[in-house]
């Protein structure tokens, strides 16, 4: 077959075909965002006058000083602000905020309803600079969905990494049926979370991966706003913990412990959890158990003085709940202290949902003001909880490769931490969700 535009064309089509596929690629247009002052999550001290390179939903390229556009870059000017890495918080509950009206809407809200309240939670967290949260307990699909809603694009919020229905033992923490009158307290078991044994306990493992659940969160000791008398005793035995756990590594899940008491604590380190939240009565045994298995402290000091300070308030609590809040919340401020003193490994985490949702900076300030110096407080919410997580590979700093999540302030939040309450920008996959220069 001849070709109809002759050989000569041919010839000249084929050489140009070839100089494309030798020619260098053409530079794909890239976003520079100018930083006055970059803490990159890993350094213990600030760079003054960065770029930070942006290329699709990835940090490409570092660059000492601010760099001039080329063409087609899009330029972010934060000269005056501080840059830091997207802020994460390994404890929130998204799906509810407290009210003197919680325990009544058990019974009167329908699932959805917590569903569409999920949406704005989450939009605010995001707003807050926390472009990737832990949820550890929910009814077991609503922050599923809102996860996978967030990762499509449908709703703005942070990274969700969620561990559905909390894991309790029959009366416990986190059993669903706890507080409701005698018709309506079934015997509830492991699909709802509530476990007798460790058989049942793999069982609930499992209903929570077949949910669709990113990690395991077990009650180890009783709770503040459970409507239980007691708050620190030990619920779940330690052949339960180990079952739990065990079954949770098959599936490549870790385990997170909610524990007020010691004992509670000591049963959940022992049995292999990856972390205990809230830790409000831990004694020196914990403390070395944690150090020596690696346990991670998440602390929520922000919940405890939020229900101290509200159980001041006369019915804003179940008269059962009142006397718990009085007493346990105001403990896990000192508590933090002597675990960051005695050197426990620490990851940020508000209980936001006790608190209001987009106020967890505020849990920077009561950090540093037990005593741990700003810029640890920072790597807690950067660094340590992308290694709580495993994802510390792909977030958590600010770095070259790394998924371009970023949040800033103006002014230094090392001088004054209060500043990280009212962030000026937000970056989450290389996208921009907030921008008040």
């Amino acid at each position: 077959m001849t070709n109809p535009l002759g050989r000569d064309s041919l010839l000249v089509s084929t050489t140009l075909a070839l100089a494309a596929l030798l020619a260098p690629a053409a530079l794909a247009a890239a976003t520079l965002i100018h930083a006055g002052s970059l803490i990159d999550g890993r350094s213990d001290s600030a760079r003054a006058n960065v770029t930070v390179v942006v290329d699709g939903d990835r940090i490409t390229e570092i660059r000492g000083g601010f760099s001039d556009p080329g063409d087609g870059d899009t330029v972010i000017d934060l000269a005056s602000a501080t840059v830091l890495p997207g802020l994460m918080d390994m404890h929130v509950h998204l799906t509810s905020e407290l009210n003197p009206s919680n325990y009544l809407e058990r019974v009167q809200l329908n699932t959805a309803s917590y569903a569409v309240r999920s949406v704005e939670y989450a939009r605010r967290t995001l707003m807050a600079g926390f472009t990737t949260v832990r949820n550890p307990g929910d009814d077991g699909t609503i922050t599923v969905a809102l996860r996978d809603e967030i990762a499509k694009g449908l709703v703005p919020g942070p990274r969700i990494f969620t561990a559905g229905k909390s894991l309790a033992t029959t009366g416990g923490h986190a059993d669903p049926t706890n507080g409701l009158r005698s018709d309506l307290a079934r015997d509830a078991g492991p699909e709802d979370g509530v476990v007798n044994g460790p058989e049942d306990a793999a069982k609930a493992v499992r209903y929570r991966y077949k949910e669709g659940a990113d990690f395991i969160k077990v009650t180890a000791t009783g709770g503040v706003l459970s409507v239980a008398k007691n708050g620190q005793n030990p619920q779940v035995t330690e052949d339960e913990l180990r079952a739990i756990v065990t079954t949770a590594n098959d599936y490549g899940f870790h385990v997170a412990a909610h524990a007020h008491g010691a004992e509670g604590m000591k049963r959940a380190i022992r049995a292999g959890v990856r972390s205990i939240e809230h830790g409000t009565l831990m004694d020196q045994e914990v403390i070395d158990l944690m150090k020596e298995h690696g346990t991670y402290y998440v602390p929520t000091i922000l919940a405890g003085a939020f229900v101290a300070e509200k159980a001041a308030i006369d019915g804003y609590f179940p008269e059962m709940v009142r006397p718990k809040a009085a007493e346990i919340g105001p403990k896990i401020h000192d508590t933090f202290g002597r675990a960051y003193r005695a050197g426990v490994k620490i990851a940020f985490g508000t209980d936001s949902g006790v608190s209001p949702h987009g106020e967890n900076a505020k849990e920077f300030a009561l950090m540093v003001s037990a005593g741990m110096p700003a810029m640890k407080a920072i790597q807690a919410a950067t660094m340590t909880a992308a290694e709580l997580l495993g994802i510390e590979a792909t977030l958590g700093s600010v770095e070259a490769g790394k998924i371009a999540d970023l949040a800033a302030v103006r002014g230094d939040p090392l001088a004054d931490i209060s500043l990280l309450e009212t962030v000026s920008f937000v970056m989450k996959d290389g996208a921009v969700y907030k921008d008040e220069r």
